[in-house]
């Protein structure tokens, strides 16, 4: 495993990391077992930053992160999120007495005295406008409950506003093989301003995995089928913005990638791995054969800068006019 610097802190974290909204809920069934024995897998493996937030099953991925790191803290570094709890639209969502609640009840979940990364979870842009959740934020820090604090963002624009902040120490954006737009400019401003990524929806949910056919059909309670069209939240947080069943063709399309790589789980992850810039991609996971799967990303083959450029022309000819949203 591979250990890359986030930003200008002192984190060091596993280039391959793990994302627990999926044991959390919101991606159909799930088992609290098989999720701590995958953590505990990954863990073995090297994996030591786990991403987070409140809203995942309500609180319960930071309270399965608890019990899989407990021992562990100085080893395991866990970023969370917050704001979502409440209406994301109102400043009072942002104010120092809501925002120390959120940060003290995520604490008190993960049984921890302090969090590695705190983030703001996908704000409206007139939020970080407003400018002064970030006020807050350097309190709390000031105060020694969070070491640093970065924005999960929906949109470049987003993501290049944040990086005019002095104490933003890392970025969490929509980025893979279907949806490129950060490399433009977003990774190269966050390189000069020592900004860390961290790159999540890295499988555009699922749709690298290549399992998928047109006609598949997901849980009702699992985002993929509440949100396929963004009815619940941003659209780009499901299938990276793509309509699946173009999404299925598109990825069947990229299907090459898999050639002496195992499967095209693996290269997705490790074509994100290889770009510069990101300090560590989060794809999510159910169980342990997810996790071994994902782990193996790192051992397979580098993409030549043939086939980067082919991926490259690929997006810019076949996908970027299918996303919807703002991204």
């Amino acid at each position: 495993m591979k250990y890359n610097q986030l930003g200008k802190t002192d984190l060091k974290v596993s280039e391959l990391s793990f994302g627990t909204w999926a044991i959390g809920g919101s991606w159909g069934n799930t088992s609290d077992e098989e999720a701590l024995k995958a953590l505990e897998r990954a863990m073995d493996a090297g994996v030591n930053f786990f991403d987070t937030a409140d809203v995942y099953g309500d609180g319960h991925s930071e309270e399965l992160l608890a019990k899989a790191t407990k021992g562990k803290e100085s080893e395991i570094h866990i970023a969370s999120k917050f704001c979502r709890a409440g209406d994301i639209h109102d400043p009072a969502t942002y104010s120092e007495e809501s925002v120390t609640a959120y940060l003290e009840n995520s604490l008190k979940r993960l049984q921890r005295d302090q969090l590695d990364l705190y983030q703001i979870h996908c704000p409206p842009f007139e939020i970080l406008k407003d400018g002064r959740v970030f006020e807050v934020l350097d309190k709390l820090k000031q105060q020694g409950k969070i070491r640093y604090y970065g924005v999960s963002v929906e949109t470049v624009e987003e993501g290049l506003f944040c990086l005019e902040k002095e104490n933003v120490s890392s970025l969490q954006v929509i980025f893979n093989m279907l949806r490129q737009k950060p490399l433009e400019e977003l990774f190269p401003t966050a390189k000069q301003k020592g900004v860390g990524i961290i790159a999540r929806v890295p499988l555009a949910s699922g749709l690298l995995t290549g399992k998928f056919t047109t006609d598949h059909q997901f849980e009702t309670d699992d985002h993929r089928q509440f949100n396929k069209d963004g009815e619940a939240f941003n659209v780009g947080e499901t299938f990276g913005g793509l309509p699946f069943e173009k999404g299925v063709a598109l990825s069947n399309q990229l299907s090459w990638v898999a050639e002496d790589r195992g499967n095209r789980t693996r290269a997705a992850l490790k074509w994100i791995m290889q770009q510069e810039g990101v300090s560590t991609v989060i794809p999510g996971f159910k169980n342990v054969r997810q996790v071994e799967d994902n782990l193996q990303a790192v051992e397979v083959p580098h993409f030549t800068q043939d086939e980067l450029e082919k991926i490259r022309v690929f997006y810019k000819n076949e996908v970027h006019e299918h996303i919807r949203g703002r991204y």
